[in-house]
């Protein structure tokens, strides 16, 4: 039986791992395994690569966003707008910096914060006088969030913007690539990531020089420099060995981009035409760059075991929403508040996609589906 992994990590090293090994050893060979010119390189690279003037590497992704809230000012009993349909570490920054989140529902075509929702929340928080201070767009599988809509709202309501970019480096909206646009944008480099280390590491990209010395100092401590502390910290600090594998595989990013671009391409042809079956939306002014393939279908429960059992392993990003989570019980949410969320996190199922999958392995996964659709029609 053909068996077809969710992604291929072992493929993707296979392919760069002489580059790895020297990249690695030429870190072991300096002894300079905090900080130092690796992590110097790779932030004036993944910078350039994202079109903005500045880039601090993290510990993660998670940290990245913790941190980037902290450099905006945002703070104790302060709110930040957000979608209930991401992974926890969107919502556990806010509350890291003391905030509290807020939620709205999205978008039902993208699952992508839906920008009327969003107008609609800030005033009724601004009738009440409530302390709404930012707004977390989170580019969701890839696809990035209208932000020209979003910065006009925010623009209007004096917030400031934070872009999880976890699942989005390379993505573009309307000709502007994510990192450029908003105040700061908090990327993850989980392996399993587009662009991914080999073990935790994150960035926040910014074209704010305050911003970026802020993100600088909290990441390291609260310092300038040694002993010398401006302000208490964290230690967050990207790792050496990490920064020097994400160097090598930057240079090849671009390229697995346009890959998953091709396979998703492949995928929605393989299933067009299928009623019961929903194949990703892509907005008119983004550029998705397919971290995840996500389908819509009901009965993906069963369509998933049925997967499983012709070898195509598969994921469900995320089978329930942030605000029905037993850890955010204390919002006083209850089912039916968000109702597209909870409607898509009944039927939403990622496909195995990265840059190694093959054609034919695609055209697999779609026969099994279209089988699956037949019989169960």
């Amino acid at each position: 039986m053909l068996m077809i992994p969710f992604v291929d990590i072992p493929a993707q090293y296979a392919k760069i791992k002489i580059e790895v090994q020297q990249a690695i050893n030429n870190v072991l060979d300096s002894a300079n395994f905090i900080m130092g010119p690796e992590v110097q390189l790779f932030e004036q690279e993944f910078a350039s690569f994202c079109h903005a003037k500045h880039c601090v590497g993290v510990g993660n992704g998670t940290d990245a966003l913790t941190l980037a809230l902290k450099a905006i000012g945002v703070g104790n009993e302060d709110l930040v707008v957000t979608v209930p349909n991401t992974f926890i570490a969107t919502t556990e920054a806010v509350s890291r910096v003391g905030a509290k989140p807020v939620f709205v529902d999205v978008n039902q075509d993208t699952l992508l914060i839906d920008p009327n929702q969003l107008e609609t929340k800030i005033k009724q928080l601004r009738a009440k006088n409530l302390p709404v201070k930012a707004i977390i767009a989170v580019h969701l599988y890839g696809q990035p969030c209208p932000m020209d809509e979003i910065n006009e709202i925010a623009g209007k309501n004096a917030l400031r913007i934070i872009e999880d970019a976890a699942q989005a480096h390379g993505a573009e909206y309307n000709g502007q690539r994510i990192g450029m646009i908003s105040d700061a944008t908090c990327f993850s480099f989980y392996p399993g990531k587009n662009l991914g280390a080999y073990g935790d590491a994150g960035a926040v990209v910014t074209n704010n020089a305050q911003v970026a010395q802020s993100i600088a100092m909290l990441r390291d401590h609260g310092r300038t420099q040694k002993y010398e502390h401006l302000m208490e910290g964290y230690n967050s600090r990207l790792d050496a060995m990490q920064a020097a594998i994400l160097r090598v595989k930057l240079k090849y990013l671009a390229e697995w981009t346009e890959k998953r671009v091709k396979n998703a391409h492949y995928y929605s042809e393989g299933l067009a035409g299928q009623s019961y079956l929903q194949v990703p939306f892509v907005a008119e002014l983004a550029k998705h760059v397919f971290h995840l393939y996500v389908i819509r279908v009901k009965q993906r429960d069963a369509l998933q075991n049925y997967l499983k059992k012709a070898g195509i392993s598969t994921g469900i990003h995320y089978p329930i929403p942030l605000h029905l989570q037993p850890a955010y019980k204390y919002l006083g949410h209850q089912a039916g508040d968000f109702p597209v969320t909870e409607k898509a996190g009944h039927e939403i199922l990622s496909l195995p996609m990265d840059a190694e999958i093959s054609q034919a392995q695609i055209e697999y996964v779609c026969q099994v589906i279209k089988k699956w659709l037949s019989d169960n029609s």
